[in-house]
């Protein structure tokens, strides 16, 4: 139910941002029944859904930590549920990108209240697999949003088939929104806030379901229950207690937003300019998606065996020298749109489980208390970084049709990537099989 309710968001984002990548063309024609070009559906729009996403983590992050995971999570979904429709309904490029921008708020306060309810309620053992398969998961929606694409494209009416693939993400929105109602609410923020007596009806709800007694742990905190926690003293806990961790959070996100923002979901647009392919893009798209999503169902459960900061340190480092290697044979003419897509592919296929260890990272490596603003911190931060420039920037780089430039533009995802892996092995914290109150002591904990 946990996997579902909560995991499946990533799907529906997936679907949303490659929706929006591969139907950029066809917004840009003539009779689309908006006035927009291509380089602005994939830079301006792309930097203000950023933007939003930004705006909405730190607005909903806060809210989270203060009011609950459960009830952040039902408004996060259903302002992303509005905004999606709205865009459906576009008329001009003001509203156009206006509800990108919404729907980007709407997706930001997921990452912040989603991540922090799933950490919570699963078990050490298995936290770091399942979190990086639930990130990962993302790629499935734009697996299916890529291949949506091409029969919306080719057809219906070029004013029909965009408004069309909106609306699906809309009714899939919906389905998740009935499973999630039944999601509880995190024992653990309860507990921190005052509510024992719910923590415990709701854990002794999940033994009577499992048929299984849990045995009492064997260690124990004394914590000050509270019924908030200032924003000054979450802020001096981030910066002044745990300043390393607070430089490797950054890092790890904007190496994965540059990679990703910037330059992947700008993949149309290369096919376009350098390949002239303008209606099949979502074949090219669903497979590179398919790599990313293979990536961290086959190599989510190492987080958890080898650990933590071999496996980060890895896959960033790792995917920034296959980026670099695709770059020079770009460059150099040596690749057709079969071959570029195929190295997307294995590139992808390791970026993607470092990029999905991001959100595991900063997860659980702060106290409880801060825990969803931490997250919703670093992917507004890191994100605004990688995310908001890195379109804008990019897009211009593609459009001028020059190899160089675009193979510039795989080279500084490359290299931030390998950054954000060399940043890991000087910082990272074994975090493995290891409760999360062992990671970081909460912020109330009795001394």
């Amino acid at each position: 139910m946990i996997v579902i309710g909560l995991g499946t968001v990533w799907i529906l984002d997936g679907l949303e941002v490659t929706i929006v990548g591969n139907l950029s063309a066809q917004l840009a024609k003539p009779g689309s029944g908006i006035e927009i070009t291509q380089a602005q559906v994939a830079g301006l729009a792309a930097a203000l859904y950023v933007a939003g996403a930004c705006a909405g983590a730190l607005f909903f992050g806060w809210l989270t930590d203060r009011f609950g995971r459960k009830k952040l999570f039902l408004i996060t979904l259903i302002v992303y549920l509005a905004a999606t429709l709205m865009t459906a309904f576009s008329f001009h490029a003001w509203w156009f990108f206006l509800f990108r921008f919404m729907t980007g708020f709407g997706i930001g306060g997921e990452y912040a209240a989603i991540n922090s309810a799933i950490d919570e309620l699963i078990p050490s053992r298995h936290r770091g697999r399942i979190d990086i398969i639930i990130n990962g998961s993302y790629w499935l929606g734009a697996a299916g949003g890529a291949l949506l694409t091409v029969p919306l494209l080719n057809d219906l009416p070029v004013n029909i088939g965009w408004r069309i693939a909106f609306g699906l993400g809309v009714v899939l929105g919906l389905a998740i929104l009935l499973v999630r109602r039944n999601v509880p609410e995190s024992p653990r923020w309860l507990f921190i806030h005052g509510k024992e007596e719910k923590a415990e009806e709701i854990v002794g709800d999940i033994e009577r379901q499992i048929g299984v007694d849990m045995p009492e742990p064997s260690e124990s905190i004394t914590v000050h229950q509270r019924k908030s926690i200032g924003f000054v003293r979450i802020a001096h806990t981030m910066v002044a207690l745990y300043p390393k961790r607070t430089v490797l959070g950054l890092s790890l996100f904007i190496g994965q937003a540059f990679l990703y923002n910037a330059i992947t979901f700008g993949y149309a647009q290369i096919l376009t300019t350098f390949y002239k392919i303008d209606t099949h893009t979502g074949y090219y798209f669903a497979v590179i998606a398919v790599g990313n999503f293979l990536g961290p169902l086959l190599l989510g459960h190492l987080f958890d065996t080898v650990g933590r900061v071999p496996m980060i340190s890895a896959t960033y480092t790792g995917s920034g020298l296959l980026l670099l290697g695709t770059a020079w044979m770009f460059n150099q003419g040596m690749l057709t749109a079969v071959t570029l897509t195929a190295c997307w592919s294995v590139v992808l296929f390791v970026a993607s489980a470092g990029a999905s260890s991001a959100y595991l990272t900063v997860s659980e490596i702060f106290p409880m208390e801060t825990r969803a603003l931490a997250i919703a911190f670093f992917f507004a931060i890191g994100t605004a970084a990688g995310g908001i420039a890195g379109p804008l920037v990019f897009a211009s780089l593609v459009e001028s049709g020059v190899p160089g430039d675009t193979a510039l533009a795989f080279a500084i995802g490359g290299f931030v990537m390998i950054a954000g892996g060399l940043v890991e092995l000087l910082f990272g914290v074994k975090a493995e099989r290891q409760s999360l109150e062992a990671i970081a002591k909460p912020l109330t904990a009795a001394t």
